[in-house]
């Protein structure tokens, strides 16, 4: 399995790390693997001697780490104050009825993943979706049924 292959590169990296280690090997298994699997984050548990809680403990105070698989389509929806002022809680909002999930969750077929993010820094774009770090700017709900179709369409190609 790929998985298992991308984390046994990352865990040799790692092999006689201690606990100070576990914010830097987290990060390294998230970049391969896209999210913290919890067969990853057991692993870690052997390997730095350390609870399974105190990983999740850990892991969950920093938004950067994710615990779910990513869609193919990962699309962030920046909400920083530019893009608030010029509405992007109603993409949100129209995002989560479009896809059927809300933030930090994947679509049930794998295709989309939705994340909030503070900001992309593109605030004179507002508001901005990111799509596969694919930047759209001025985005509204029109251009959002557009990407969406788009990429479906794409997909069935």
């Amino acid at each position: 399995m790929i998985e298992k292959e991308k984390f046994a590169v990352v865990k040799n990296k790692y092999k006689n790390a201690g606990p100070d280690a576990l914010i830097p090997l987290l990060q390294d298994i998230q970049g391969e693997l896209g999210y913290l699997s919890r067969e990853a984050i057991t692993e870690v548990s052997k390997g730095l001697k350390l609870s399974e809680s105190k990983i999740y403990g850990v892991a969950s105070f920093y938004n950067q780490f994710k615990f779910n698989p990513p869609g193919k389509y990962h699309i962030q929806i920046c909400r920083g104050t530019a893009c608030h002022i010029k509405g992007s809680k109603t993409i949100l909002e129209h995002l989560e009825r479009e896809l059927k999930i809300a933030p930090d969750q994947t679509t049930k077929d794998g295709l989309f993943s939705l994340e909030v993010v503070s900001c992309v820094g593109a605030c004179s774009l507002a508001p901005v979706i990111v799509v596969n770090n694919k930047f759209h700017a001025d985005v509204d709900k029109k251009k959002i049924k557009k990407i969406i179709k788009k990429i479906r369409k794409e997909e069935l190609e």
